[in-house]
């Protein structure tokens, strides 16, 4: 019988829970025993991908972010999902250096990074509805 197993959490878009959404991640990965670089790996992609949430799908505001994991076999799946402004243009959103915050300080690198730690990442989203980041991994050992 093949490995699966299913997790969803649902939090508020405060900063202080990103820690808690990477912990959570790399917690329910453990059971497929991975290495320090792909726990590493694994809560650097949800990092970005939450903090997205908060800076830029719900600007600040006190919303919720849902973050599904799942293990089939070796593999992990983790989508993060707001309901928040949406993504216009989703391809240009992707490219590296590109913020819609530089007053902020953001260097436009959180899916760049998301493409860099996980094996897949895709992005879903609608303007006034809000965005989905997909994302898996394979863990190897």
């Amino acid at each position: 019988m093949e490995n699966t197993n299913e997790m969803t959490i649902v939090f508020d878009s405060r900063p202080v829970n990103e820690g808690m959404a990477r912990i959570a991640a790399a917690s329910f990965c453990t059971q497929l025993n991975p290495t320090l670089e792909e726990v590493a790996d694994l809560k650097t992609a949800v990092s970005e991908a939450v903090t997205n949430c908060i800076i830029h799908g719900y600007e600040g505001e006190i919303h919720k972010i849902r973050m599904d994991l799942k293990l089939k076999g070796r593999e992990i799946f983790v989508d993060i999902t707001d309901q928040g402004v949406g993504i216009s243009d989703v391809k240009k959103a992707m490219e590296p250096l590109y913020t819609t915050k530089p007053e902020k300080e953001r260097s436009g690198m959180g899916f760049t990074f998301m493409e860099a730690f996980m094996d897949e990442v895709t992005v879903d989203s609608e303007v006034g509805v809000g965005t989905s980041v997909h994302m898996k991994k394979t863990i190897r050992r």
